[in-house]
């Protein structure tokens, strides 16, 4: 298998120059797994990009929260996968379910991002999830499916992909999918990446979890066989972040 664990975190629209470095130097102190055990991802909003990437320990790495959908040119107040690439950040999270929702990204529009983004030489954090709404009518695997399928009708090589699931209804709501939840779509997401991509594809992508993880149910959720790590929220704030980056241990000694 060897699927390193990956743990993400999502700083949303929060923070100050103060409150920016002070995360910081918590996660450069923190004693976590080594780099071989757990890739560790955090993402700042971008005016403080050049700051997490010029202070933050040489082992974790800086992703942006979002970029243009093509070059770059007359679209005010976007910004563009080569310019990411020149401040020198090698991730960018994709399609996450705020942005879908509140800024009406499409599947396809997301779809177009991923592989633009990739063509640019940046690795991928792409999103996935379905609302409460289309849980409780039973669509979840039909919505998550479709979204995935945007991205790979236009994605040949996943290399540089890590898939997140994040359920709506568990963003910042405080309600969690249970690990037993959270492992079915994991499985049904490899399932369909395994009939539709390649057996390769699914056996080595990452599937993440992401909905209100935090340090007291990080292990439980780690231990399921295809939750592969973890895109954090609110608590990748916190100083608990660093138990979640813990908690690929787990999966060590599993």
């Amino acid at each position: 298998m060897g699927r390193k664990f990956f743990v993400g975190g999502n700083w949303k629209c929060t923070g100050t120059t103060e409150e920016v470095k002070k995360i910081v130097s918590t996660l450069n102190d923190a004693q976590v797994p080594s780099s071989d055990v757990v890739e560790v991802v955090v993402s700042p909003p971008y005016v403080f990009l050049p700051l997490v990437k010029s202070s933050l320990r040489p082992d974790f790495h800086v992703a942006a929260q979002n970029c243009w959908v093509k070059k770059g040119g007359a679209f005010t107040g976007e910004v563009s996968a080569e310019m990411l690439v020149n401040l020198g950040i090698p991730w960018v999270i994709l399609g996450h379910s705020e942005r879908r929702s509140l800024l009406n990204e499409s599947n396809e529009f997301v779809g177009d991002k991923v592989a633009y983004a990739l063509s640019q030489g940046l690795k991928v954090i792409a999103c996935v999830g379905e609302t409460l709404e289309q849980r409780e009518a039973g669509s979840t695997m039909e919505v998550v499916a479709a979204q995935t399928k945007a991205i790979a009708a236009r994605v040949s090589n996943w290399a540089d992909v890590v898939l997140a699931y994040e359920p709506v209804w568990a963003i910042g709501t405080g309600k969690v999918a249970s690990p037993a939840q959270a492992q079915e779509v994991h499985f049904e997401l490899r399932k369909w990446l395994h009939a539709n991509t390649s057996p390769e594809v699914a056996a080595t992508t990452r599937i993440i979890y992401g909905g209100s993880v935090n340090g007291a149910n990080c292990k439980e959720l780690a231990a399921k066989p295809d939750v592969d790590g973890f895109l954090v929220g609110g608590a990748s704030l916190k100083p608990e972040f660093v138990d979640i980056i813990k908690s690929a241990e787990v999966k060590k000694s599993a």
